[in-house]
């Protein structure tokens, strides 16, 4: 499935099931909770944290989705196609840090 198909689904999805969307605010909210379910796992998986046992059933993999949902509601939302800006983002990276990693002394081994 491409981005585009993604945010296709997404629409229809929401439009179906979930009925409409929530405002653009209140998916921003809820962009910034599953995000703050991403950071949860991760401190706890490669940091210092430890998990709580109500919280280890926890799947990475699933809050990351969460996250890309939400993400593409509010892509759909603000007449984003997601596909385009990434092919855009990656070319403005491309061209405005040809050598600054390369050339970065904290990235050598």
């Amino acid at each position: 499935m491409t981005i585009t198909e993604a945010q296709k689904t997404i629409d229809e999805w929401i439009t179906t099931v979930g009925v409409r969307y929530f405002d653009p605010l209140t998916n921003t909210a809820i962009l910034m909770e599953e995000v703050g379910e991403v950071a949860r796992i991760m401190s706890r998986t490669y940091g210092e944290q430890s998990f709580k046992e109500s919280d280890k059933a926890v799947d990475l993999g699933d809050e990351m989705a969460d996250v890309l949902f939400v993400l593409m509601c509010l892509a759909n939302q603000c007449g984003i196609n997601l596909e385009d800006a990434l092919h855009q983002n990656l070319a403005k990276k491309t061209t405005r840090d040809a050598t600054r990693h390369s050339e970065n002394p904290k990235l050598k081994e």
